[in-house]
């Protein structure tokens, strides 16, 4: 197990005594002297755990005093509500998801964008660049037929080993050859549809759900039964036992347990037992998503939806995408008692994924190297989060509220009183700065007064004004709605997940 730096464990020990109230608002924190001699540790340390903690909003400098407790403005308005569960919900009907996501798209590619929030991934720069390109370096001076041989379709390889091995990690047992690559998750997930149900079924899905599943699932001409879903604890698995009761041709359900996207919810494990347990009990095949589970702030890895799966019945697809290399479009499925369906399916679909971007990431991920660089990519995504989401506290209008999720790569945000999200969507990308509206992420219009906004870019001047001038512009569009007054600029709280949810 990773064990943080000393500067950190410091830090999380007086973040820890803030948050039981033992140090409130204005308190003074120990000097730099004092750090030293309490924790036998050096100036620089010490100052290291000073500058954590006011990095991350948690304490102020003042001029020859020292440092202070402060509360971020993150921290100062209400939780997001948590979604009616007490009844079934209605069948979505597939009206025009690809034309919403398509006006989208062309918009994004026709407009001048100088400032992209809407994306979910992180900058080039917080990936491995240097140790992959060596890395495929070296498998070529080691086999460089690998360019002129067609790939192998079921030999073990480097690729499918350490996804095997990795595996074990998360609470799940698998033979390197059920380890089927893909062009990353989203082929992953296609091929399972395919595998579990056919044009006319019903798909029981997360709501707010990734738009990309929403086409997916339009596509395949399946239908979507959005289940209220939990900016804390993800899908509720009390609304899939209604729906389940109320309409008796589900197919599938298919769930991103860990930082689901858009809300970066975390299933806990009592929930993904229960889940496991009610699709086998009904012969639903379960379809998990683990794109994100990298990305959790924890020390140890959460474990698997798979893990709870004792006859086959999930189907776990996964990618590099998020945590390793966007480029390389690189993800598996392990699909459990369809694996040879799906096997099948991918060799009609696509044939064989090609073998050198594998066998350089396989050899990348057996590594501690590959260890190390998701521990710096978590830290760097989580400062990241939370200086957008005080910043979005500081300059967005009154009202508004986030989900601060532990972990990943985006936030979710409302906006007060019903706002609708395309007004600023349009508003924004006038001025060259581009959102992704709520309205993007449900088949209905129960979002359409959020924004998803990303924060895998390092933090910027550029990035700090875009933010302001969205708050700038939110708040313009809400002055002008009927019967609203202008508004001050919010002093707003995200629900924060809790990491020990996983």
């Amino acid at each position: 197990m990773h064990t943080p730096p000393r500067y950190r464990q410091i830090a999380q020990h007086y973040l820890a005594a803030v948050r039981a109230g033992s140090l409130g608002p204005g308190d003074r924190l120990p000097s730099l002297r004092e750090l030293m001699k309490l924790h036998g540790v050096s100036l620089s340390t010490a100052l290291q755990v000073c500058r954590t903690l006011e990095a991350e909003g948690w304490a102020e400098a003042r001029e020859r005093s020292g440092y202070f407790v402060r509360r971020p403005r993150r921290l100062q308005t209400t939780p997001m509500d948590e979604p009616a569960a007490d009844r079934a919900p209605d069948p979505a009907q597939f009206v025009g998801i690809h034309e919403k996501v398509s006006d989208f798209v062309a918009r994004r590619r026709y407009n001048e964008v100088r400032l992209d929030f809407s994306i979910a991934r992180g900058a080039p720069a917080l990936y491995p660049a240097e140790a992959l390109r060596a890395a495929i370096g070296q498998a070529l001076r080691r086999r460089p037929e690998m360019l002129t041989l067609a790939a192998p379709s079921r030999n073990r390889t480097p690729f499918r080993e350490a996804v095997a091995q990795r595996a074990v990690r998360v609470g799940m047992t698998l033979a390197p050859e059920e380890v089927l690559p893909t062009n990353g998750c989203i082929e992953a997930l296609n091929l399972a549809l395919r595998a579990v149900a056919q044009p006319g079924d019903t798909v029981a899905v997360e709501s707010p759900t990734f738009y990309g599943l929403l086409q997916v699932l339009e596509s395949l001409g399946m239908r979507a039964l959005e289940i209220p879903t939990s900016p804390q604890t993800g899908l509720s698995v009390e609304a899939l036992e209604l729906a389940i009761d109320a309409y008796r041709d589900i197919k599938a359900v298919v769930v991103v347990p860990h930082l689901q996207n858009p809300l970066g919810s975390v299933m806990p494990d009592a929930h993904k037992a229960r889940l496991a347990a009610l699709c086998e009990r009904h012969g639903i095949a379960l379809i998990e998503d683990d794109t994100y589970s990298e990305l959790l702030d924890a020390e140890a890895p959460p474990r698997a939806l798979k893990s709870f799966d004792a006859t086959g019945n999930v189907i776990h697809c996964a990618s590099l995408h998020k945590v390793l290399a966007p480029g390389l479009r690189l993800g598996w499925i392990h699909a459990g008692r369809w694996h040879a369906r799906v096997e099948m399916l991918k060799y009609a679909q696509t044939r064989s994924n090609e073998e050198l971007s594998q066998t350089a990431a396989g050899r990348f991920m057996a590594t501690g190297a590959y260890d190390r660089h998701l521990r710096r990519l978590r830290e760097r995504l989580r400062t990241q989060r939370e200086r957008t989401a005080d910043a979005i506290a500081q300059h967005f209008p009154a009202g508004t509220r986030i989900n601060l999720p532990p972990g990943g790569l985006q936030l979710w945000v409302e906006l007060p009183g019903r706002l609708p999200s395309m007004a600023v969507f349009d508003a924004a990308l006038r001025e060259h700065i581009l959102v992704a509206p709520g309205t993007l992420f449900s088949n209905g219009a129960r979002f359409d007064h959020y924004l998803r906004i990303n924060c895998g870019w390092p933090w910027s001047d550029a990035i700090e004004a875009g933010l302001r001038r969205l708050g700038g512009i939110a708040s313009e569009r809400l002055a002008r709605m009927p019967g609203r007054a202008a508004e001050p600029a919010a002093r707003v709280r995200p629900q924060a997940t809790s990491a020990s949810a996983a």
